[in-house]
């Protein structure tokens, strides 16, 4: 009798811990598709092709470098990001600006630096800052665009006769200097993916960084900020806006955001993306 109560009991505590566990995984894949299912999405995409193109410098009349808004307003008292291209050949007059910026190159070649130093070419995908209130020069070869970032506007360009020592230096980080980081270095891209990123900034409040997602990817970059700033810096990328399941190609220059939770549904096909982010949120990188 007592084996027999001992077995009964053996088979209801089974039962128990099988139920317990499905009951346990059905919840776990509930929550999963909860996670996966943004309520009134803020997704949005600006392809290359939808930019307004403009003078950054109108008082260099044909000369200046044309200028094309991505967020904010380069006018006003906001973050923002822009482009900027240049024709080939373009060397700017020493001049300065009275905020700081951040820039990558996007296409072309560009050289950012003290007016008497030495040309060095900064291919796509390199990073740079510029102090505000410090004498530089801006020069490309080749037709050449680059991302410009600032945290606060006006945009403005100034004569040397008013420069000033902020106390920032400058940055130029080379596309081949980059350091990148893997799943086994961040745990914000998932183990089974064979992205890499690399932290560029952090001010406490807000970072940018670069997202390298390789041939053949396929799956999601969630975001929890209620600030995102993506710019597609090199590849093309196949992005699927989560309202209406329409998918958008993404050229150089293209740009996608959120304000809110976002899942962005994103591909690569058969070229290396990299991306430049700006958040004030976490990221975490899925492969599917």
């Amino acid at each position: 009798m007592n084996i027999r109560i001992a077995y009964t009991s053996f088979i209801v505590t089974l039962l128990l811990l099988v139920s317990c566990n499905d009951n346990k995984q059905t919840k776990n894949e509930t929550e999963n598709n909860i996670s996966d299912q943004i309520e009134n999405p803020t997704n949005k995409v600006l392809l290359s092709s939808e930019i307004v193109w403009e003078k950054l410098n109108p008082a260099r009349g044909d000369q200046s470098p044309q200028a094309g808004t991505l967020w904010g307003d380069r006018k006003g008292e906001v973050a923002t990001g822009f482009l900027a291209k240049f024709v080939d050949g373009f060397s700017s007059p020493p001049h300065i600006h009275n905020a700081t910026y951040r820039a990558v190159v996007i296409k072309g070649s560009i050289h950012n630096d003290d007016p008497e130093a030495a040309n060095m070419w900064m291919k796509p995908g390199s990073f740079w800052t510029q102090p505000q209130g410090e004498s530089h020069i801006t020069a490309s070869k080749g037709e050449s665009i680059a991302l410009v970032e600032i945290d606060k506007g006006p945009y403005l360009v100034k004569p040397i006769e008013e420069a000033f020592d902020n106390g920032e230096r400058p940055i130029n980080i080379d596309a081949s200097n980059i350091v990148w980081l893997d799943s086994k270095k961040t745990n914000w891209i998932d183990v089974k993916s064979k992205a890499e990123l690399s932290f560029l900034w952090d001010d406490s409040v807000s970072k940018g960084l670069f997202i390298k997602l390789p041939k053949t990817f396929n799956g999601t970059i969630k975001t929890d900020g209620t600030v995102l700033h993506s710019v597609v810096i090199q590849g093309l990328l196949n992005y699927t806006l989560p309202q209406n399941q329409e998918s958008k190609v993404l050229d150089p220059g293209s740009y996608f955001s959120a304000t809110s939770n976002a899942i962005h549904t994103v591909s690569s096909a058969d070229n290396e993306v990299i991306l430049y982010i700006r958040t004030n949120g976490s990221i975490k990188i899925n492969e599917l």
